[in-house]
C-alpha cells in the first residue's frame, strides 16, 4: 500500500510548483520564505487526504513539521475530518494539537482552510480568550488564525469577537492581516450591514486602505465611494 507522501509525490508537477512558489511569496524575506511545493492542486490533495483519516496525531505531526506545503495542507485536511468525527474529548486533543502547531500552519491558505473548522468550531460555546492572545502575538500566522477563526462565529450571527479582534489588528502593518480583517468585516456585512457600517463609521478613516476595500467590496457603488472618499 502506498503512503500519503508517496501518493502526493506521484502527482508532483514541477511547472505548477514554480507558479506556487511565486504566488505564495517564498522568496528571501517574503512571508512564505522556505516553503516548497510539489505543485498539486487542492482538489487532488483533498481526495488523497480523505483516504488517510486514520493517521495518528504523531503521524500528522511528522507531515506538519516538513517544509513541503502539500504535506502540511493534507495533514490539516485530515485533522479537520478527524475533528468532525470526534467526540468532545478528542476534539479538545485536536484543538490543543493545532495550537501547538501554529508555527507550522504558516501560510494564508493553510490558516484559512483550517482555523474556522477547528479553532472557531471548538470555541463556539467556550471562553474565547485564547483568540485575544493570538491576536496580540508577534507571529503573523497566529494573528491571522485569531481573526479567521471568528468566521465560524459570524456564520452563527455572533459578531462581537470579530469586531474586538479587528480593533486589535487595526494598526497591524502586514497586508495579509489587512485582507483577513477586511474579509471578516465583509462577512459580517453580508449578515448585518448596519453592524459593519457602525464599525466602519468609527474606523474607516484610519484603517489601512486594503482592509477598507476588502470590507466594502459587496456594498453598492454609491456606498463604496462614500467610504473611500470620505
Amino acid at each position: 500500500m502506498p503512503t500519503l507522501k508517496q501518493e502526493l509525490q506521484s502527482l508532483k508537477n514541477p511547472e505548477k510548483a514554480k507558479v506556487y512558489l511565486r504566488f505564495f511569496k517564498t522568496g528571501k524575506g517574503e512571508y512564505g520564505e522556505g516553503d516548497t511545493f510539489l505543485g498539486i492542486i487542492v482538489p487532488e490533495q483533498r481526495k488523497i487526504a480523505k483516504k488517510y483519516i486514520n493517521l495518528s496525531l504523531e503521524e500528522l505531526q511528522e507531515l506538519l513539521s516538513t517544509n513541503i506545503h502539500e504535506y502540511r495542507a493534507c495533514s490539516l485536511f485530515i485533522l479537520i475530518d478527524k475533528y468532525r468525527k470526534s467526540d468532545e474529548t478528542e476534539k479538545k486533543k485536536i484543538f490543543d494539537f493545532y495550537l501547538k502547531n501554529t508555527t507550522n500552519i504558516n501560510n494564508w491558505d493553510l490558516v484559512d482552510i483550517s482555523a474556522p473548522h477547528i479553532i472557531g468550531n471548538y470555541l463556539l460555546n467556550k471562553d474565547r480568550k485564547i483568540l485575544y492572545k493570538l491576536a496580540n502575538s508577534k507571529n503573523l500566522w497566529e494573528k491571522r488564525i485569531s481573526i479567521i477563526s471568528t468566521h465560524t462565529f459570524i456564520k452563527n450571527n455572533e459578531f462581537e469577537d470579530t469586531l474586538k479582534i479587528s480593533e486589535i489588528l487595526l494598526n497591524d502593518n502586514h497586508d495579509l492581516i489587512h485582507k483577513a480583517v477586511g474579509w471578516m468585516l465583509r462577512e459580517i456585512g453580508k449578515r448585518d450591514q448596519k453592524t459593519e457600517e457602525t464599525f466602519l463609521e468609527k474606523y474607516h478613516k484610519t484603517m489601512p486602505r486594503t482592509m477598507l476595500r476588502y470590507s466594502i467590496e459587496k456594498f453598492d457603488e454609491t456606498k463604496r465611494k462614500y467610504y473611500l472618499n470620505k
